[in-house]
């Protein structure tokens, strides 16, 4: 008996070891490694440092830009390199606003699109246009027929950041391996071969489109390439009209550089053996070289990087869940963790292709922070959160500029920008508001992620005038109905983007954030022993709750009262389920109302128009309201938009085969359902107890 006993309690302290070990980070990491056997253009893999990222295909480097630009396109794309084609005719940003009257008792100024042909239909398309992000040029191999690729084994290690490929190409064997430096814009790479290898080094004029791989090939006249070499090393001057960039490049010895047309260098080794790097920058080196390190130094410092951000902050490991879709789940979750270090850990708010390839012209959309970024803050990653927060402090001088011509205090998000913070044009975008509270939203999470009160502190300092000046516009847009008491929102147009600005009253979702963001920012005040500002308070206690219909189901706004019965209100985002989910509870929202319309939403919505976010968005409601099971359905549901390709890229559609804001909700809901949020109870609150989800380091979701 005692023996029995003796057993019992090793096996029970055992049991108890096992649930306090830690998760062994690089076996999840690297068995989910994306593999690639063949010439596949959704297929690309990227190597980067969060603000710098280089895309390859099946050969290790972009040798098929062409080919693969309908597909995941071969991008060289940085946060610095941006291009704008000369203004010649002078425009200026004020020839693109429209005056209008919301009847809030003045005019307000919004940049707007014309339809009709002249000055301010051209100012309009110019500064929609540009500054565009800039192809950096690529670098591949000197191969003309893809079909000539066999062999193909490529992988990518992701514990590493290292690429590895090896295939064959007309019957010669190629071993490749790609890395990118940590802290410098470099790429670098050994090649071995039993032939002649030539690599090169092409540089495209930039195109202007709205969603393209951003390469001209065919305007040789319009930009130059200047090739200055001296022995292993050369310096490539690029100027692009006003734009002028460098590429530094070192080779092994024995390695011939030289100029093979007006826009390509060619590096040529005819040892077996071609090791190579390029660094690029927008100011010009002391030097022709970045340094001479073999490539040996640059792998082991993109492996550090690596494992540094592998191993800070939160994890989860899906393996002990016996439901065959975890795997595909936690597959998921750790590709978009590697896209997001790869190309959206940078000092800008990413754009919603990040670094592979432009949408929108490359600009970033402050709508779509929140998804690109907040899942930091909850994977406890906040240094990476606060490095494109401080663009706001850049940009809250032109965000002030957009309130004062509208009428109101404090600073407007602008919805479509670029570094220098100007906005876009847009019939669309220039009557959002849902960018509006994500900052203070965001500094909220910077303060929950500070692990003592200095910290705490220094995040408070640090943001609180971001906070008040944001959160000063807020109190203002929302007016006071002195007929029914309370306070609505018009005269913009939601989230859901079908419905229009004239005529949308108390939009659901924005409502909810409107109240969320003034209560943080009320907190934030008292924090910092300030005092309270009065029509916060009143806006706070006098909000219009969600409307709804004589069914018990939210309507995509008050005014929306055909929301079940017009197809306009049943596409796009369902942002109405967001004001529960994404948002915490509030009293604007009834919980048996919202399952309700969840209920009717998951049955009946037009799922084939709907966003990659979408979905994550979904499962947060779920998880809020208890519907554990529901939330896991959501997050796998199988539509177009939420299909996710090898190399963990959220594929839309034709024009959008890259789609990171889907990334971003994905592991921001994850986390929340592991985590939890303010008053959940018990571990993994948004996934069934069936699951045995294993985490570490991850905070609640407010």
């Amino acid at each position: 008996m005692r023996k029995a006993w003796s057993i019992l309690f090793l096996v029970c302290i055992a049991m108890s070891l096992t649930a306090k070990e830690s998760i062994d980070r690089k076996k999840v990491v690297t068995r989910h490694n994306p593999h690639v056997t063949a010439i596949d253009t959704l297929a690309s893999l990227t190597v980067g440092n969060g603000g710098f990222a280089f895309t390859v295909d099946a050969t290790g480097l972009q040798t098929f830009p062409e080919l693969y630009s309908k597909g995941v396109p071969l991008g060289t794309m940085s946060d610095w390199g941006w291009h704008s084609f000369p203004n010649k005719k002078h425009y200026k940003h004020s020839e693109t606003l429209v005056a209008r009257d919301f009847h809030r008792g003045h005019e307000e100024y919004y940049a707007a699109q014309f339809k009709e042909n002249g000055r301010q239909k051209d100012a309009s398309n110019y500064f929609r246009q540009n500054p565009h992000r800039l192809h950096l040029g690529t670098i591949g191999f000197a191969f003309d027929t893809p079909a000539l690729v066999t062999d193909v084994d490529e992988t990518l290690d992701m514990w590493t950041g290292k690429v590895e490929s090896t295939f064959r190409y007309a019957g010669h064997k190629y071993h490749v391996m790609t890395v990118c430096d940590p802290d410098n814009d470099v790429i670098a790479s050994h090649i071995e071969s039993d032939s002649t290898i030539e690599v090169v080094l092409r540089f495209p004029y930039p195109t202007g489109a709205h969603s393209d791989d951003a390469c001209n090939w065919e305007a040789e006249d319009k930009h130059t390439t200047e090739l200055s070499v001296d022995g292993r090393g050369a310096l490539i001057t690029r100027v692009v009209d006003g734009v002028v960039y460098f590429v530094n490049v070192e080779c092994n010895k024995g390695t011939r550089i030289r100029k093979k047309d007006a826009h390509t260098v060619s590096l040529t080794s005819k040892k077996g053996t071609l090791e190579f790097y390029a660094g690029y920058s927008g100011r010009k080196p002391m030097g022709f070289y970045v340094s001479q390190r073999p490539f040996a130094d640059f792998a082991m410092a993109s492996a550090g990087r690596w494992r540094e951000y592998w191993n800070t902050g939160g994890f989860i490991d899906f393996s002990n869940v016996s439901d065959p879709r975890a795997h595909e789940l936690e597959r998921r979750v750790i590709l978009s963790q590697y896209l997001m270090g790869a190309q959206e850990a940078g000092i800008l708010p990413p754009q919603e292709t990040g670094l592979t390839y432009n949408s929108w012209f490359g600009k970033f959309h402050l709508e779509m922070v929140w998804w690109h970024l907040a899942h930091y803050g909850l994977w406890n990653k906040p240094d990476i959160l606060e490095n494109p927060m401080k663009w706001y402090f850049y940009a809250a001088n032109n965000a002030k500029g957009i309130a004062q011509r509208q009428g109101f205090p404090g600073v407007r998000w602008m919805k479509m920008t670029d570094p220098a913070a100007g906005e876009a044009p847009s019939n669309v975008g220039s009557y959002l508001i849902w960018q509006q509270p994500h900052v203070i939203y965001l500094a909220e999470l910077l303060y929950r992620a500070a692990d003592n009160d200095v910290r705490r502190k220094a995040v408070l300092d640090a943001y609180a005038c971001l906070v008040d000046l944001t959160a000063l516009f807020m109190g203002r847009f929302a007016e006071y109905d002195s007929v029914a008491d309370r306070f609505i929102i018009r005269g913009c147009i939601p989230a859901q983007e079908t419905l229009k600005a004239d005529s949308t009253i108390n939009p659901p979702f924005e409502l909810a954030y409107w109240y969320t963001a003034l209560d943080m920012a009320r907190k934030w005040r008292e924090r910092r022993g300030e005092e309270p500002v009065a029509r916060w308070d009143s806006i706070i206690a006098k909000l219009s709750p969600l409307a709804y219909n004589a069914d018990s189901l939210y309507l995509a706004a008050e005014t929306a009262t055909a929301t079940y019965t017009d197809r306009r209100f049943t596409s796009d985002h369902p942002a109405l389920l967001g004001a529960l989910g994404v948002m915490p509870h509030t009293p604007l929202v009834n919980d048996k109302v919202m399952t309700k319309t969840l209920d009717w939403i998951w049955d009946n919505w037009n799922w084939d128009e709907t966003w990659g976010w979408d979905f994550p968005m979904v499962a947060m409601t779920c998880a809020r309201l208890g519907l554990a099971d529901r939330a896991v359905d959501a997050l796998l549901m199988p539509k177009r938009t939420n299909t996710y390709l090898v190399n963990g890229h959220n594929y839309q559609d034709k024009r959008l085969r890259v789609y990171m804001p889907g990334n971003g909700g994905l592991l921001t809901a994850v986390a929340m359902m592991c985590a939890g949020w303010d008053g959940a109870e018990g571990r993994n609150p948004g996934f069934p107890s069936s699951w045995d989800v294993r985490w570490e380091g991850l905070l609640p979701m407010p």
